[in-house]
């Protein structure tokens, strides 16, 4: 949801080695400063030398590893596999963790990316831990395994975050092609099996079967029908359409669509049982079809009153409104259904900021046009967002105090205008004129 890649451009920096005064230096200098090359070349290369018996290396090991801005930066060893010509031990290759950077940036590397001078040693990782076990009491260690835990897993006690990361440690598909994208892939998301290892899947972008190879993919789209989503087109704004599909009737594409958004989701549990949800998807539209960009899904039947259980905007298609337009549109279906809403829980850190800002800009919009007194319940109904949201967000902002056993919102148009501006543009609007839709509940 909204923006979720780092960057990876590439730094300009100065690469060459001898310019400038060095270049000017008397012969003794230079003679000297050649030397010392050569003695931390020689040192450097008897340290690799001495690594080079303990190849390859454990699972575990912390080095610093060559990444796409050509600096080192500190990695953990968390899987390795022997390469294609596995003829020594050099030839392996390690499934890196960054451990400045968030698990989607996880990948395979080779030994030449590794600094060996850099290892540390699995056995002083261990006996490191160990003494730090020793001197924590049993309570402690809980209390650090209850805390610390990744931001959107925690619905997961401890132990099931630990088996959570080992299942999906590492990811099983390196890129796909959709449409005109090839996208690098974030996060592991359960394929059948014969599809695990596959440096590459294909997908049809219009009912998302996926296949092994290009020519695959090729010939299935001369025999595909399809030009859009299937479904039920339900808004249509310019080039933007949003399909309502449901899982029910659209069973194989609704599991395509779990596959896939899994891959760029790492807080969500995937349900096969896509029955009992509604998908609304996103797409641009040109003469050649309607191009899916995004999509959220809703339960049908939610006791919980939840409008949205998981949102995803595809990476090619991120920073440009598209996941606050989602979010926008699932709260206009809301109030359609004269309900209030809220998205399932729990949030990832992305996702909780997305929504507050979303909350934010309309409820300030809201406080800066009314005159005189307003309830929290009657911005409840005016917006479709609950009321817990609409408290919690105020609260975040300072702008509601507690007085005589009752809320009281605090709104100052100059406090306003800032906490509006620090929110950020809107995204792009959803213009209700053009939604036609029937809620679930009425149809057939």
């Amino acid at each position: 949801m909204g923006s979720m890649e780092a960057s990876t451009a590439p730094e300009n920096g100065s690469s060459a080695a001898g310019g400038g005064a060095g270049g000017t230096a008397c012969n003794g200098a230079g003679a000297a400063s050649n030397g010392g090359g050569m003695e931390r070349r020689l040192r450097s290369s008897a340290a690799s030398a001495s690594w080079a018996a303990h190849l390859p290396l454990e699972v575990g090991t912390r080095v610093m590893c060559r990444w796409r801005d050509q600096k080192l930066h500190p990695v953990k060893v968390i899987e390795r596999r022997k390469g294609s010509a596995c003829s020594s031990p050099a030839d392996y290759e390690y499934y890196v963790h960054y451990t400045e950077f968030n698990r989607r940036l996880d990948e395979w590397v080779k030994l030449d990316q590794l600094d060996l001078d850099t290892v540390e040693t699995v056995v002083d990782e261990k006996v490191e831990d160990k003494a730090t076990s020793l001197k924590m009491t049993r309570h402690q260690k809980r209390k650090i395994d209850e805390t610390h835990v990744e931001q959107g897993h925690e619905e997961l006690d401890a132990a099931s975050l630990r088996e959570h990361e080992e299942f999906t440690k590492v990811k099983n598909i390196a890129k796909i092609e959709l449409g005109r994208y090839e996208i690098d892939t974030w996060y592991f998301s359960p394929f059948p099996p014969e599809y695990n290892d596959c440096p590459k899947l294909f997908f049809c972008e219009f009912c998302l079967n996926f296949m092994k190879r290009k020519e695959q993919l090729q010939r299935h789209m001369k025999k595909c029908d399809l030009k859009h989503p299937p479904g039920d087109e339900i808004y249509r704004s310019g080039t933007l359409s949003m399909f309502e599909v449901d899982g029910k009737k659209n069973k194989v594409y609704g599991q395509n669509l779990c596959y896939l958004a899994k891959l760029f989701l790492d807080h969500k549990t995937l349900y096969y049982d896509v029955d009992l949800f509604l998908f609304y998807v996103l797409c641009e539209c040109d003469d050649r079809g309607c191009h899916m960009v995004g999509y959220f899904s809703k339960e049908k039947h939610s006791e919980e009153s939840y409008n949205l259980a998981c949102i995803l905007t595809l990476p090619p298609y991120q920073r440009k409104g598209y996941g606050k337009f989602l979010i926008a549109f699932s709260y206009e279906l809301s109030k359609k259904e004269g309900k209030v809403g809220t998205p399932e829980r729990p949030l990832s850190d992305l996702g909780l900021l997305s929504y507050r800002g979303y909350w934010t800009r309309v409820l300030l919009e809201i406080l800066k046009k009314h005159k005189g007194n307003i309830s929290i319940k009657e911005l409840s109904d005016m917006t479709a967002i609950k009321a817990d949201d609409i408290l919690s967000t105020l609260q975040s902002l300072d702008l509601i105090q507690y007085r005589k056993g009752q809320h009281v919102i605090c709104a100052d148009p100059k406090v306003l205008d800032r906490h509006l501006k620090a929110a950020g543009r809107g995204g792009l609007d959803v213009d209700v004129s053009k939604l036609i839709w029937t809620p679930y509940k009425e149809q057939g």
